[in-house]
């Protein structure tokens, strides 16, 4: 049996209508993952720091 699809957007099944392919910035336009509306204030950055132990 396969899965059904959900949407990415609302609760229910996808019914490929395709908005979920659509720029945020411009709804007339198809996202080309450009970043722009992408607000890097909001991301995180964490620091690895990696330690070995000596043989």
């Amino acid at each position: 049996m396969k899965k059904e699809k959900q949407c990415v957007l609302r609760d229910g099944p996808c019914t490929d209508c395709g908005e979920c392919d659509m720029c945020d910035l411009n709804p007339l336009k198809v996202c080309d993952n450009c970043g722009k509306c992408i607000n890097f204030e909001d991301v995180a950055s964490i620091k690895v720091e990696l330690k070995t132990k000596n043989k």
